[in-house]
């Protein structure tokens, strides 16, 4: 469960393996499986979820959000998040600007929308790296990217 075991079978002893008061002996991704595990073990209804993979590297974040995909089914969860892979699969994406929802919809919808002031195809545009060039087309869209 959130790609946890793999490493916990690797400690010295396993999951009798004391990891120091919060965790001070596991790395940052570590602790972050570790209590994304604790809180889909506890079945909640209701999961709020604030930049949950954040210090995860890609290949752990893919595998662990694979599996949140499938353990999120049935239940509502609210995700914080700033990273595209983590917000593409939602239902619905919100996108606040100033303390204020200034965009929302499904993934597909925000791409779907061409205008070059959305904030939603900015942050993704940045998150491909293509800050301060021309954007190739994608998603029947063409627009310069915009640094701030």
């Amino acid at each position: 469960m959130a790609n946890a075991h793999e490493f916990i079978a690797k400690l010295a002893e396993k999951y009798q393996t004391h990891v120091g008061e919060r965790g001070v002996r596991l790395s940052g991704g570590q602790k972050q499986r570790i209590a994304i595990a604790r809180a889909l073990l506890m079945n909640p209804r209701i999961l709020l979820l604030d930049e949950a993979t954040s210090a995860l590297d890609a290949e752990s974040e893919y595998l662990v959000q694979d599996t949140m995909d499938s353990l999120m089914k049935g239940r509502t969860v609210l995700v914080i998040a700033h990273t595209l892979s983590t917000v593409k699969t939602a239902d619905t994406v919100a996108v606040v600007s100033d303390g204020q929802i200034v965009e929302s919809g499904t993934h597909d919808d925000l791409l779907d929308k061409n205008d070059v002031d959305f904030i939603y195809t900015e942050g993704i545009d940045r998150q491909a790296g293509y800050i301060g060039g021309q954007v190739p087309e994608k998603h029947g869209r063409k627009k310069t990217a915009i640094s701030s």
